[in-house]
C-alpha cells in the first residue's frame, strides 16, 4: 500500500463519487469501467509446491513483456483490451476509449489512476469528443481500482509456476485468460470484483 495514501480523501471519493456511480451502473443507467494497464514480463513466476525431494521447474529468461491495457465493466465483469509488446501510451488509451464508445450505447464512466499517459490533454480531449467521463482516483489509491484485483487473478491462473516455450504462446495464454475471465471464472470474478473496498489506515501500515 503506498505510504502517501490519504485515507480521508479515499473515503470522501468512495462515498461522494464511486458508490453513486456503482449504483447507477447496477441500475442500468450507465456503463462503469475500471481502467488500468498491466505489464506481464516473460520470466519466472513464483508458485507453491510441496515435495519430499527437490524439484526444478523450467522458467523463461529475458525481459520481453506483454502489455495489456484493460477496461473492466463493473456489471458484466467483461474486460475490453488494447495490447502490445512495446509500450502503453496515450495513443493506446485513446484507442481503448474509442473501442468502448463503439461497443456501448449507454453513457460511459471510467475510473482510472493519474498516470501521465491517461491524464494528458490528448486523452482527456478525446474522451470529451466521445462523450466519455473520466473519473480520476485520488493519488496513491490502487485499492479503489477494481481491475487491480483482476490482474492478480490472471497471474494466478496462467502465470504462477507456468513455463511457456515461446513469447507468442505466453501472450496468447494471457489474452485468452483476460478475454474469458467473465465466463470461465465467473464465480471468482463475482466474489472478487465487488463494491467492498478496504481503506488502509496509517496504523495498518508496518514501517
Amino acid at each position: 500500500m503506498p505510504s502517501k495514501a490519504n485515507p480521508e480523501e479515499q473515503r470522501k471519493f468512495l462515498s461522494d463519487r464511486l458508490m453513486p456511480l456503482i449504483e447507477s451502473a447496477k441500475n442500468g443507467v450507465i456503463e462503469l469501467f475500471f481502467m488500468d494497464a498491466s505489464h506481464f514480463v516473460m520470466g519466472g513466476f513464483a508458485g507453491r509446491v510441496w515435495s519430499s525431494v527437490r524439484k526444478y521447474i523450467r522458467t523463461a529468461s529475458g525481459r520481453k513483456r506483454y502489455n495489456v491495457l484493460g477496461a473492466l465493466n463493473f456489471v458484466s465483469k467483461r474486460i475490453e483490451t488494447i495490447t502490445n509488446d512495446t509500450y502503453i501510451t496515450s495513443v493506446q488509451v485513446a484507442a481503448l476509449l474509442e473501442k468502448l464508445a463503439g461497443l456501448y450505447t449507454k453513457p460511459i464512466k471510467i475510473i482510472l489512476d493519474n498516470a501521465r499517459y491517461q491524464k494528458c490533454a490528448f486523452v482527456t480531449e478525446r474522451a470529451v469528443e466521445l462523450g466519455i467521463e473520466l473519473v480520476f482516483l485520488p493519488t496513491y489509491s490502487p485499492n479503489l481500482n477494481l481491475i487491480e484485483r483482476v490482474w492478480k487473478i490472471v497471474k494466478s491462473k496462467v502465470l504462477n509456476s507456468a513455463y511457456y516455450e515461446t513469447f507468442d504462446n505466453f501472450c496468447d495464454n494471457i489474452f485468452v485468460c483476460v478475454d474469458t475471465l467473465h465466463e470461465i471464472y465467473s464465480a471468482q470474478m463475482a466474489s472478487s470484483v465487488t463494491q467492498n473496498f478496504h481503506i488502509i489506515e496509517p496504523l495498518d501500515i508496518v514501517a
